[in-house]
């Protein structure tokens, strides 16, 4: 044992073996003379040759004691991962408060976020992971935490902000998720995260949108109601996640009725863009628009933009909620028709006008025929798909309505028939509908779906009428 620590000794110091390659070798080749009076001790080389066969007895008691390839390697480094609450918050209108005062606006930001956000962050338990100019992101370990810093310092804002101008006024959206995040000194990744970000998209100005997984825990623990939004498509998130909303005391003042508020159902159906290439194509593309315009309008209760209203945007890069805000509508529809030999493609897209959140997609491909029958199909089809979509959608808008008026109840009632015509449906709908008649009792779209409802739930078997 003391031969083999010995030769291992001299050979890890001598600089003329070459086949023993190591960092100490190394090392020692660039020391030099010290190196090598201390490998010549007792080591000296076999005449005056400086090749690796001076230290032919060491190396053969090194190479036949060590196997240098069998050394344990240093593990990889282990990814840090922990289940956390993630909370992202952003400036709602950061680009265009910044394009009309950028210094003023910096300075309030910075402001609010030593002053309100900061501390009730600290104050719960939580981290700011980073800033993000506009927004932030900040790591809990409690996801009741997270909502009760967001509840804070929403309330701390709306405060310090109280006697601003509303056009200058400044506002954070808050998204909240609970997952599994990877844990770096100064950012976190992951699914989490992502899904995060994408709530507070969707989230109002001055709200707060979380995630079902974070209203678990959550429920009855927060001193806030949340209304559940249905299950939401999220950008770049490959399944639908269910959302809800903090019905917070500033939301419930904003949601009373307000004459210049959008109108139920309101939309504008955009020109479809033309991607074919050819312009001979553009009046197939420009029917579709006018054909789609013609059947939404026939929706009961719906608020649709003219033709020649919408057409005024073709071929114009205006962002959607500038045409939400012109227009005072809550939708927009916009898509493009893509021809390629014998297969026609057809995307559309529902796009929220007051937040930009996408809603609703559809992919129509058909073989080329009759173009006009395409159309027709196409339309019937694109039609038939949003009349349930926007029924459910503006069912949903009205749940978070502490003021639902007529038309709000209307809508829940139409929602519960699209679930399906089964008993427990049709006794939900008549009841939306019955209470939609006693707030206006000239309501004919509530007069026809308590008719229905009624007809339905006379043809059931008695046994089946005793459990409603």
């Amino acid at each position: 044992m003391l031969e083999f620590k010995a030769a291992l000794s001299i050979a890890s110091a001598c600089p003329r073996c070459d086949d023993f390659r190591s960092d100490r070798i190394n090392r020692h080749r660039q020391i030099g003379p010290a190196c090598l009076e201390r490998a010549n001790n007792g080591h000296q080389p076999v005449g005056s040759q400086k090749t690796r066969l001076g230290c032919r007895p060491i190396h053969r008691t090194v190479s036949n004691g060590l196997n240098l390839r069998a050394m344990p390697q240093d593990p990889p480094r282990r990814i840090e991962r922990r289940l956390s609450a993630i909370l992202a918050a952003d400036m709602a209108g950061y680009s265009r408060l910044m394009h009309s005062d950028e210094e003023p606006t910096h300075t309030k930001l910075a402001g609010l976020l030593t002053d309100a956000v900061n501390p009730a962050i600290t104050e719960h338990g939580g981290r700011l992971v980073k800033n993000t100019g506009d927004g932030f992101l900040a790591e809990f370990p409690s996801a009741i935490e997270a909502v009760r810093a967001a509840i804070q310092f929403q309330a701390s804002v709306k405060n310090l902000t109280i006697g601003d101008v509303e056009d200058t006024r400044i506002a954070f959206r808050v998204g909240v998720n609970v997952g599994d995040v990877i844990v770096e000194s100064q950012d976190i990744f992951g699914d989490g995260v992502n899904i995060a970000a994408r709530l507070e998209s969707i989230a109002e100005p001055g709200g707060i949108c979380i995630s079902a997984s974070a209203y678990d825990y959550i429920r009855g623990k927060v001193g806030v109601e949340f209304a559940d939004l249905g299950e939401q498509n999220l950008k770049n998130i490959d399944r639908p996640v269910r959302a809800y909303a903090a019905v917070l005391a500033a939301q419930a003042e904003s949601a009373r009725p307000n004459p210049l508020s959008p109108p139920h159902l309101s939309i504008v159906v955009l020109p479809f863009a033309n991607l074919s290439g050819d312009p001979a194509q553009d009046y197939f593309v420009d029917g579709v628009t006018e054909s789609l315009t013609t059947d939404l309008s026939r929706i009961r209760g719906s608020f649709v933009i003219g033709r020649h209203t919408a057409f005024t945007y073709k071929d114009k890069a205006v962002e959607l909620k500038e045409i939400g805000r012109e227009l005072n509508i809550r939708y927009v529809l916009e898509g493009s028709v893509q021809r390629s030999g014998k297969q026609l493609r057809v995307n559309v897209q529902l796009v929220h006008a007051g937040t930009g959140a996408h809603l609703w997609t559809d992919r129509f491909d058909k073989p080329i025929a009759d173009l006009f029958e395409m159309q027709d199909e196409i339309v019937s089809h694109l039609a038939n798909a949003l009349n349930a979509q926007l029924t459910e959608l503006e069912a949903k808008r009205s749940e978070l309505s502490p003021h639902r008026d007529s038309m709000d109840l209307c809508f829940q009632g139409k929602a519960s028939w699209n679930r399906g015509w089964t008993p427990e449906h049709m006794a939900q709908a008549r009841a939306f509908f019955e209470r939609a008649l006693f707030l206006d009792p000239g309501n004919i779209e509530a007069m026809v779906g308590m008719s229905i409802s009624w007809l339905e739930l006379a043809s059931l078997p008695t046994n089946e009428l005793r459990i409603l």
